[in-house]
């Protein structure tokens, strides 16, 4: 697991300048020489992507082939190396071809101001309000977009999506009708689109935290005098105690943890298991150390995550709780790019 040295407080807008400035190892005094050891790993990979391109060859070749490499170089490098392999690939000329797909572009240039908002999401979710910027998009874009938007870490985005919605009408099939759920940083909360307890009207409250408010309009114009009830917060807010919300059947956080730390990571889930009923499930996920494409959306998508192993979700979970209170679990994907870890308050 990557670790940072600052306390990311679930507040901050979280962007890959923000990330790499907080390393634990600041740059050494041999500045020119890491740059030089970079340039000379990352150039000879951008320069034959790049003349793939110009010399008008399957795009989803070139992609796949500069996401393996950048993977590779990613994992063989220290973290000091790593970061000056960010900062030159974002100046390369090879981004003129990479921009043009819609989930790269977005990714990048963060319309929102922070990176993964719930736009992105849908991107790769393929979802109906986004489908204006593939018709707007050039061919070339298009075709990276095939690519990028079928790696398995997309993929496995889109499983969590209905993983979500799975574990929200188990929820309800196990207390009844009257279930009450807590997503935190929900985003477009696309989940309640797909799960079936909804429009049944078997939710009693379903409370969506996010600290977007343009993610909080979404989800209260997609929902509109439901059970749903979005609310603008933070993870600061939730540690502060800012808010009064009661308890809760389900309580989970599917696309936070990337962004934080440890310490954060574990006070967090301290603080979401007071919500919880008796017998009442926590979920959180988080991407697996196992990516291949992890090179790939530091670069050029800008979007750096901490990506964790089942041994770091256990460390979380073990710090966070009594083991006697809870039953608890810690299983992945169909692909194994997500990692979650589920909590059952006895009672």
């Amino acid at each position: 697991m990557s670790e940072t040295a600052v306390d990311f407080d679930g507040q901050s807008l979280i962007t890959g300048s923000l990330v790499r400035s907080s390393r634990l190892s600041p740059p050494s005094d041999d500045e020119p020489s890491r740059f030089e050891i970079a340039s000379s790993q990352l150039f000879p990979i951008l320069s034959a992507a790049e003349r793939a391109f110009m010399d008008g060859l399957e795009p989803n070749g070139i992609v796949e082939r500069l996401a393996a490499r950048l993977h590779t170089l990613r994992r063989s490098s220290s973290q000091a190396l790593w970061d000056a392999v960010v900062e030159l690939a974002q100046r390369h000329s090879i981004r003129r071809f990479l921009m043009q797909d819609p989930l790269t572009h977005w990714s990048a240039t963060k319309p929102r101001g922070y990176s993964g908002d719930a736009g992105l999401l849908d991107i790769y979710y393929k979802h109906p309000s986004m489908d204006h910027l593939l018709a707007d998009c050039t061919p070339l874009g298009r075709a990276i977009y095939d690519y990028t938007s079928e790696v398995p870490a997309c993929e496995a985005g889109r499983e969590r999506c209905r993983i979500l919605a799975r574990t929200v009408d188990e929820a309800v099939e196990r207390t009844g009708e009257g279930a009450q759920i807590f997503a935190v940083a929900a985003g477009h909360l696309r989940e309640a689109e797909i799960c079936g307890s909804l429009p049944a009207g078997r939710i009693a409250r379903w409370v969506a935290l996010d600290q977007d408010s343009v993610s909080v309009e979404v989800m209260a114009g997609a929902h509109p005098g439901s059970v749903v009830q979005p609310l603008n917060g933070s993870v600061l807010g939730l540690l502060r105690r800012s808010y009064d919300l009661g308890t809760f059947d389900l309580v989970y956080a599917s696309g936070l943890y990337d962004y934080l730390q440890d310490k954060t990571a574990v006070k967090l889930l301290q603080r979401l298991v007071e919500f919880l009923k008796p017998g009442g499930t926590l979920l959180f996920a988080n991407f697996s150390d196992e990516i291949v494409s992890d090179g790939y959306m530091e670069t050029f998508m800008d979007w750096p995550l901490i990506l964790r192993s089942e041994a770091d979700m256990w460390r979380i979970v073990n710090a966070s709780v009594d083991r006697n209170l809870f039953e608890a679990s810690v299983w992945y994907g169909a692909n194994r790019n997500i990692v979650y870890a589920t909590l059952r308050r006895h009672g």
